[in-house]
């Protein structure tokens, strides 16, 4: 108990215990059933709790000075919207009778609340990447702790969270949730792992714990995934026109072979009628000179027949000096089709090579694509 000649004391002590209690404090000295003095930390003060202030019968403060004793409460948050620790300690006259109390109250932290100016700077420092690491309320943030590499500056201590961020998911069902978040939000994507903070003794949901990881390398290896698939839809494409191009080819060079090799076989009967016409040409002229030495015989009688046997003669010639001019142009011909021939084969070979090379490169082409889905996957489990 407090003896009313240490009230000063007690009031110098409050000032300087105020900021170094952790969560903060409020302290108060009441006078019969009124708050006559307040003494709140920096970081925590109840509105509630102020000068003037009238007590209830059973409120822990009026209680300790009736039990004239000290007297610790846990008190819910549906009482002054927070939960608190209150205790409290009668303060006696010279008689010894308790004409108040001092109390505190301090707000009843859960346990990763209490360690986690402790713990948050190890754990941050902890992850390559980075990490942010945060506590909230049942409506806002409580307290942060950021990394060199990574932080969230869009978060504030004191700041009422919104209703898409994950403790209020957390919050409202009460299990765990992981969630990806993409670069439009926080400038970088991350992943959040959120978890509902349990109050031991009352079962109920206090807060949340929140550990935020930039996930670069993830987004890196899925655009990556994505930019490689499109890629290789790409070349895909390009591979079955290309095939697509090299089978016709391939048929439109058995075409021309089989043409060069009609047209090999044309030159030949060429050859061959030249052939018969040099023949006829030889017999004609023959048939000509034995009709001019028969019209000769006749004399004047025969004189007409002489100048036909003269004109078949001509044209025998005439016929016979064509044959080789055929027989040159058949051969030139020939000669032609036999260059286009054996260029026509090495096409033909080619392109069968080109098509057997296409199917080798469709089929690494399928099993790219298969790597890729698989790196996408993984990129997708990280």
């Amino acid at each position: 108990m407090i003896k009313v000649n240490q009230i000063d004391s007690v009031k110098e002590f409050a000032k300087v215990q105020a900021n170094l209690v952790s969560g903060g404090v409020v302290y108060g000295i009441i006078e019969g059933d009124t708050m006559k003095w307040v003494q709140s930390s920096d970081s925590f003060s109840l509105d509630v709790f102020h000068v003037g202030k009238k007590f209830d019968s059973n409120s822990t403060s009026l209680t300790s000075i009736r039990e004239k004793r000290v007297l610790s409460q846990k008190v819910p948050r549906s009482a002054y919207g927070v939960r608190l620790l209150i205790t409290s300690i009668p303060i006696v006259d010279e008689q010894g009778k308790a004409v108040g109390a001092f109390s505190m109250a301090i707000p009843r932290l859960h346990p990763v609340a209490k360690a986690f100016e402790n713990f948050a700077p190890m754990l941050a420092e902890m992850f390559s990447e980075g990490v942010f690491l945060c506590l909230t309320d049942l409506e806002k943030f409580v307290s942060i702790q950021s990394s060199k590499q990574f932080n969230i500056n869009s978060i504030k201590i004191g700041d009422e969270f919104e209703s898409d961020f994950i403790s209020k998911k957390v919050i409202s069902t009460g299990k765990s949730k992981v969630e990806k978040i993409d670069a439009v939000k926080y400038g970088t994507p991350v992943m959040m792992l959120g978890y509902p903070l349990i109050d031991e003794d009352s079962n109920e949901i206090v807060g949340s714990f929140v550990i935020a990881m930039p996930k670069e390398t993830e987004a890196e290896l899925r655009n990556m995934s994505g930019n490689l698939t499109e890629s290789i839809t790409g070349i895909s494409s390009a591979i079955e026109e290309l095939a697509a191009s090299a089978s016709q080819i391939h048929s439109n060079e058995q075409e021309l072979n089989n043409d060069i090799s009609q047209i090999t076989e044309l030159s030949e009967e060429i050859n061959k009628i030249s052939s018969f016409i040099e023949d006829i040409a030889n017999e004609t002229k023959m048939l000509g000179l034995n009709a001019a030495i028969e019209a000769a015989r006749a004399g004047q009688a025969g004189s007409g027949f002489g100048v036909v046997a003269n004109q078949i003669r001509k044209l025998s010639e005439q016929a016979k000096s064509t044959v080789p001019k055929i027989k040159k142009l058949t051969d030139s011909i020939k000669e032609k089709v036999d260059g286009s021939s054996k260029k026509s084969k090495g096409s033909l070979a080619s392109s069968q090579e080109q098509a057997a090379a296409t199917e080798e490169i469709t089929a690494s082409i399928e099993e790219i694509t298969t790597m890729s889905e698989k790196l996408s996957e993984i990129a997708l489990k990280l």
